[in-house]
């Protein structure tokens, strides 16, 4: 089953969205950051037309739809990568997932906090992508020095890893994402 986690700064629509997916009222969605600590989980049933007809043709007897897990996940701010926030928390979250799902909030509310003090898709946007690619490369950097010792010692699979890591990790230097 896929799963998608629901990511995005605090206060911007991501337990409403998820809410809204899973057709519950699992996720607590309030006005105050981090009101989601621990990620809420919903499994939804993806609707498709074309499995009956499917079925009428291969003679199946049982109707298996696909099915897509949403994960709620804690808000993310500037420095979670270095543990600000929830920021660890929130990224061994996001490791845990098949997808990622960028919520952006892209309206005016003065009733609704923003955690940077002001509307900017654009900046949030990077927010969001830096700190995903800056715990990306802080984990390549760790691989590597692992693989390196073992590459050292003999180890082919260490060795072929190192030389994808070692291409990898400039490219997550640069910005860009893995």
């Amino acid at each position: 089953m896929l799963c998608a986690g629901i990511v995005g700064l605090p206060n911007v629509g991501k337990s409403t969205l998820f809410n809204a997916l899973t057709q519950s009222r699992k996720a607590m969605a309030a006005n105050y950051r981090f009101c989601t600590i621990e990620p809420n989980n919903g499994i939804v049933t993806v609707p498709d037309e074309r499995l009956e007809v499917l079925a009428k043709i291969s003679g199946s007897q049982k109707l298996v739809p696909s099915v897509f897990e949403f994960v709620d996940i804690a808000g993310l701010v500037k420095g979670a990568s270095k543990g600000e926030g929830l920021g660890n928390q929130f990224l061994g979250h996001i490791r845990e997932v098949d997808a990622i799902v960028q919520v952006v909030r892209c309206f005016e509310n003065s009733d609704i906090e923003h955690v940077m003090d002001s509307v900017d898709p654009i900046r949030d946007i990077e927010v969001i992508d830096t700190e995903l690619i800056l715990a990306d490369l802080e984990s390549v950097q760790k691989r590597r020095q692992r693989n390196a010792k073992a590459a050292k010692s003999g180890d082919k699979k260490a060795a072929a890893e190192l030389e994808l890591l070692d291409r990898l990790e400039p490219h997550l230097s640069s910005g860009k994402h893995a």
